[in-house]
């Protein structure tokens, strides 16, 4: 009698999903532009999206999605001529609501007392009719939660901005709101999680500004 074969289980698909920040713009780093209108990619940062889309090349990208602010629109642009796929807008991909700081000078913000508590105390800071950094992140995670389970098993590509990143890494992390300023995500960066099929998440790089993501996909 000859022994059964050993049954084979079905290996979990995953779903990995890349966060995008946008290239830099004539104001990075000076200005907290919030959700302001108008301001667009600069020669720098155009150059960074065009990176961007190289470096994804070699992916099975399923879909691309954004904020809907310019700057983040931009960024996408070459990612989508490469890949052929529409760039869909998604507002729980959109920047922080600063409320009244938004336009506001950095210098000029770094001088109020609220700045320590934005820097070292995140969870209990809300901008000044604006958002707080806890509806932030409950925001960004929700989004692409939504996503992952609407490309389950895909490579989606996600362009949005430098704090809702930072929230949704440290989400994935497990790491609390109040250390997520510790998390670096520039210009032009990509960062990476896959989602195993009934499991949790698990972050593949962070702040990646330099080599092919195609590797990705294999981990």
């Amino acid at each position: 009698m000859t022994a059964a074969a050993p049954s084979m289980k079905a290996t979990p698909r995953s779903t990995l999903l890349f966060l995008v920040r946008h290239g830099e713009t004539p104001t990075t780093g000076t200005v907290l532009p919030g959700r302001a209108p108008g301001l667009h990619l600069s020669d720098r940062g155009r150059v960074q999206a065009e990176r961007v889309a190289e470096r994804l090349a070699g992916l099975a990208v399923d879909a691309i999605y954004s904020s809907p602010l310019e700057r983040t629109r931009e960024t996408a642009e070459p990612t989508s001529a490469r890949t052929g796929l529409p760039v869909n807008e998604d507002a729980g991909l959109i920047e922080c609501d600063f409320g009244e700081w938004t336009g506001s000078a950095l210098a000029d913000l770094a001088g109020l007392p609220q700045w320590q508590t934005v820097q070292h105390s995140p969870s209990a800071f809300r901008f000044p009719d604006g958002e707080s950094f806890a509806e932030m992140q409950a925001r960004i995670v929700g989004a692409l939660e939504a996503l992952r389970t609407a490309h389950a098993g895909g490579v989606v590509v996600c362009f949005s901005h430098a704090d809702p990143i930072k929230a949704a890494v440290a989400h994935a992390l497990g790491t609390q709101l109040d250390q997520f300023q510790r998390i670096v995500v520039s210009p032009g960066s990509v960062s990476a999680i896959s989602y195993a099929e009934g499991g949790g998440p698990a972050v593949l790089t962070v702040n990646s500004t330099l080599e092919p993501l195609s590797g990705l996909r294999a981990s």
